[in-house]
Protein backbone atom coordinates (compact mmCIF):
# COMPACT_ATOMS: atom_id res chain seq x y z
CA UNK A 1 0.00 0.00 0.00
CA UNK A 2 1.37 3.37 -0.70
CA UNK A 3 2.55 5.61 1.73
CA UNK A 4 0.13 8.53 0.35
CA UNK A 5 -3.23 6.57 0.72
CA UNK A 6 -1.27 5.48 4.18
CA UNK A 7 -1.51 9.23 5.53
CA UNK A 8 -4.70 10.09 3.69
CA UNK A 9 -6.19 7.03 5.66
CA UNK A 10 -4.45 8.55 9.47
CA UNK A 11 -5.71 11.70 8.39
CA UNK A 12 -9.54 10.53 8.13
CA UNK A 13 -9.26 8.26 10.61
CA UNK A 14 -7.96 10.82 13.23
CA UNK A 15 -10.38 13.58 11.83
CA UNK A 16 -13.25 10.97 12.26
CA UNK A 17 -12.46 10.36 15.76
CA UNK A 18 -12.09 14.79 16.61
CA UNK A 19 -15.74 14.61 15.09
CA UNK A 20 -16.96 11.78 17.56
CA UNK A 21 -15.75 13.27 20.22
CA UNK A 22 -16.64 16.88 19.62
CA UNK A 23 -20.51 15.44 18.79
CA UNK A 24 -20.46 13.65 22.07
CA UNK A 25 -19.32 17.21 23.73
CA UNK A 26 -22.60 19.03 22.05
CA UNK A 27 -24.91 16.36 22.82
CA UNK A 28 -23.65 15.09 26.69
CA UNK A 29 -23.18 17.44 29.50
CA UNK A 30 -21.22 14.81 30.96
CA UNK A 31 -19.03 13.88 28.59
CA UNK A 32 -18.10 17.67 28.30
CA UNK A 33 -17.47 18.24 31.52
CA UNK A 34 -15.43 15.01 31.76
CA UNK A 35 -13.13 16.57 28.59
CA UNK A 36 -12.94 20.11 30.13
CA UNK A 37 -11.92 18.67 33.33
CA UNK A 38 -8.91 17.26 31.59
CA UNK A 39 -5.51 18.81 31.03
CA UNK A 40 -5.52 20.41 27.50
CA UNK A 41 -5.37 17.80 24.76
CA UNK A 42 -5.67 17.91 21.30
CA UNK A 43 -9.24 16.33 20.38
CA UNK A 44 -7.95 13.30 19.32
CA UNK A 45 -5.57 12.39 22.01
CA UNK A 46 -8.45 12.57 24.64
CA UNK A 47 -10.14 9.16 23.61
CA UNK A 48 -6.69 7.41 23.84
CA UNK A 49 -6.37 8.18 27.29
CA UNK A 50 -7.69 5.85 29.86
CA UNK A 51 -11.71 6.21 29.73
CA UNK A 52 -13.06 6.13 33.38
CA UNK A 53 -16.17 4.82 34.58
CA UNK A 54 -18.37 8.47 33.92
CA UNK A 55 -16.94 8.63 30.67
CA UNK A 56 -18.27 5.23 29.27
CA UNK A 57 -21.68 5.99 30.57
CA UNK A 58 -20.96 9.09 28.35
CA UNK A 59 -20.13 7.46 25.68
CA UNK A 60 -23.22 5.76 23.33
CA UNK A 61 -21.99 1.96 23.47
CA UNK A 62 -21.71 2.33 19.25
CA UNK A 63 -19.57 5.54 19.80
CA UNK A 64 -17.31 4.10 22.01
CA UNK A 65 -16.89 1.19 19.42
CA UNK A 66 -16.01 2.94 16.60
CA UNK A 67 -13.40 4.93 18.97
CA UNK A 68 -11.68 1.70 19.49
CA UNK A 69 -11.29 0.50 16.21
CA UNK A 70 -10.09 4.31 15.38
CA UNK A 71 -7.46 4.03 17.72
CA UNK A 72 -6.76 0.50 16.67
CA UNK A 73 -6.63 1.47 13.36
CA UNK A 74 -4.22 3.98 13.82
CA UNK A 75 -2.12 1.68 16.26
CA UNK A 76 -1.83 -0.84 13.07
CA UNK A 77 -0.77 2.11 10.93
CA UNK A 78 2.11 2.56 13.17
CA UNK A 79 2.70 -0.93 13.55
CA UNK A 80 2.80 -1.18 9.30
CA UNK A 81 -0.23 -3.64 9.43
CA UNK A 82 -3.18 -1.23 8.24
CA UNK A 83 -4.88 -3.06 5.57
CA UNK A 84 -4.09 -6.61 6.50
CA UNK A 85 -7.46 -8.38 7.19
CA UNK A 86 -7.09 -9.15 10.74
CA UNK A 87 -8.33 -12.79 10.23
CA UNK A 88 -6.60 -14.08 6.94
CA UNK A 89 -3.74 -11.71 6.51
CA UNK A 90 -4.63 -10.54 2.83
CA UNK A 91 -4.64 -6.94 1.67
CA UNK A 92 -8.06 -5.11 2.30
CA UNK A 93 -9.04 -3.18 -1.26
CA UNK A 94 -8.38 0.36 -1.05
CA UNK A 95 -12.14 1.08 -2.18
CA UNK A 96 -13.06 -0.79 1.28
CA UNK A 97 -10.57 1.13 3.37
CA UNK A 98 -11.87 4.77 1.67
CA UNK A 99 -15.50 3.57 2.69
CA UNK A 100 -14.53 2.10 6.46
CA UNK A 101 -10.99 3.48 7.05
CA UNK A 102 -10.74 1.18 10.41
CA UNK A 103 -12.31 -2.01 8.76
CA UNK A 104 -10.54 -5.08 10.39
CA UNK A 105 -11.22 -7.69 7.87
CA UNK A 106 -11.65 -8.08 4.06
CA UNK A 107 -15.04 -8.44 2.37
CA UNK A 108 -14.80 -12.20 2.22
CA UNK A 109 -13.90 -12.85 5.73
CA UNK A 110 -16.23 -9.84 6.89
CA UNK A 111 -19.13 -11.57 4.72
CA UNK A 112 -18.47 -15.48 6.44
CA UNK A 113 -18.23 -13.64 9.94
CA UNK A 114 -21.53 -11.88 9.84
CA UNK A 115 -23.11 -15.66 8.17
CA UNK A 116 -21.99 -16.88 11.52
CA UNK A 117 -23.33 -14.50 13.52
CA UNK A 118 -26.60 -14.53 12.60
Amino acid sequence: MDKNFIERMKSSLSEIKSEIISNLMASSEDFKEIVEGMDPKDLADIASDDIDRKMIEALGSQELKRLKLIDSALTRIEQGKYGLCMKCGKRIPQDRLEAIPYALMCIECKTADERRNR
